[in-house]
């Protein structure tokens, strides 16, 4: 029983080798990976340079509504801060 279920196995094995479609499946999957990453890389950053200048700011003194701005920096980084500070300068958070 036991080489029956492995020679199955080996079987559908097998027919995966010298197949195109896994090949080029292979080659998209890959492709994908990479064009995510290297879009989430520079999220990731931008991110996290965003959230250290909003501790800075916070050491320094300035005082911001820390949820929301933690939210939006974290999605937008120092772009979201600046507009962050820029209202809080205009009065309207």
């Amino acid at each position: 029983m036991d080489a029956n279920i492995i020679s199955q196995g080996t079987d559908k094995i097998l027919n995966l080798v010298h197949n195109p479609k896994i090949l080029i499946l292979g080659i998209i999957l890959i492709g994908i990976t990479l064009l995510i990453m290297y879009f989430l890389k520079h999220f990731i950053v931008n991110s996290i340079i965003g959230i250290v200048g909003l501790f800075l700011l916070t050491f320094i003194g300035v005082k911001l509504p820390f949820i929301v701005t933690l939210i939006i920096t974290a999605i937008f980084g120092l772009a979201g801060l600046g507009t962050i500070l820029i209202l809080k300068f205009f009065g309207i958070i």
